[in-house]
């Protein structure tokens, strides 16, 4: 029978709605072909993108090969970095100016490589680049948060294969991070505990929808789930902002995400995915309330009519079965 499953942080509502599922391995190779053809991304081609804001080279000039992480402002960005926000209204209507950074994590040279394949040294740099570029932008007193995120393969947004992330500095705290604020504040408020912390401390009794531990950190399928597959990581010790982390923080975190995505490549043949990180507001980084924590959502089923008219959202995979399925994958 279908359930009904409200998010414990957000107050959200999902249907979980096995009836309608496929199974695992009923998942076809879904990997994108790859594309011949001119690539901007590539070692040699610097020349074509923006000028690099950050890179990490062993070799060469700024600009130029030798490099084995790159981020370049987006060629075609959605805000602009130039310009004072202007806030105004217009009767009852509000509205600034498109002020923003945004920009693209280049996460290696070669054409072919994925974050589940790099050697994890180059997994661990994307996510010091991640922390570099929030670093850096929390220095504009314009912006107020950086959300990093990753498009993988064209189904899930991406315009270009060579795997890279994105970055986008705003001028205002997202919605969906707001929601989980409040919810994580409300929570705190009753009990002087951290909702997420309580989570991961739950999840470690009950076991069901842990897919990985570390030392430091947890990936587990969280009780309402969007989307099949989803799967969240989290440190789990409290740590309200991603650029909080540690040395070894990262370094564990690249073996964790890495684990998870080959995991995941291999139960449903390469299926695209989305990630995003979300982490503590510049203004209130460091608090008791809020854990920063990497949201991964494999693109396995299309959002339509009832999802946008309601805010519900119909999940044919109970997380218990996602995350057994990926615990028992070899890899």
């Amino acid at each position: 029978m279908p359930e009904l499953r409200k998010d414990p942080i957000t107050g959200r509502w999902v249907i979980i709605s096995s009836e309608r599922g496929k199974r695992p391995n009923e998942f076809h190779d879904q990997r994108d072909k790859k594309r011949a053809g001119f690539c901007p991304f590539c070692a040699g081609n610097e020349r074509t993108t923006p000028n690099e804001i950050l890179a990490y080279r062993d070799n060469g000039q700024p600009n130029g090969p030798g490099w084995r992480l790159r981020t370049v402002p987006n060629k075609f960005p959605a805000l602009q970095i130039e310009g004072s926000l202007n806030k105004q209204g217009e009767g009852i209507f509000d509205k600034m100016s498109g002020i923003g950074a945004h920009e693209v994590i280049i996460e290696s040279p070669e054409h072919t490589a994925t974050l589940a394949t790099l050697p994890q040294k180059a997994m661990e740099e994307v996510l010091w680049a991640y922390r570099d570029r929030m670093e850096d932008l929390k220095k504009d007193t314009r912006f107020q948060y950086t959300l990093i995120f990753k498009n993988e393969g064209i189904t899930a947004g991406a315009t270009l294969e060579h795997t890279h992330s994105q970055l986008i500095a705003l001028p205002i705290v997202p919605i969906q991070v707001q929601e989980e604020i409040d919810g994580s504040r409300r929570h705190y408020g009753l009990k002087e505990r951290c909702i997420f912390c309580d989570i991961i401390r739950q999840e470690i009794q009950v076991k069901t929808r842990v897919v990985l531990e570390t030392s430091l950190f947890i990936a587990l399928a969280p009780y309402a789930p969007r989307f099949p597959f989803e799967t969240w990581i989290m440190p789990k010790q409290h740590l309200s902002c991603y650029s909080c982390s540690t040395n070894d923080d990262y370094h564990d975190l690249a073996g964790i995400l890495q684990n998870v995505l080959r995991r995941i490549d291999r139960a449903l043949s390469y299926p695209p995915y989305n990630y995003i990180i979300h982490t503590s507001p510049f203004r209130d980084e460091r608090n008791d309330y809020y854990h920063w924590h990497i949201e991964l959502m494999p693109k396995l089923t299309n959002v339509a009519g009832f999802e946008w008219g309601s805010g519900f959202y119909i999940n044919p995979t109970p997380p218990e079965d996602a995350a057994k399925f990926l615990r028992e994958i070899k890899v």
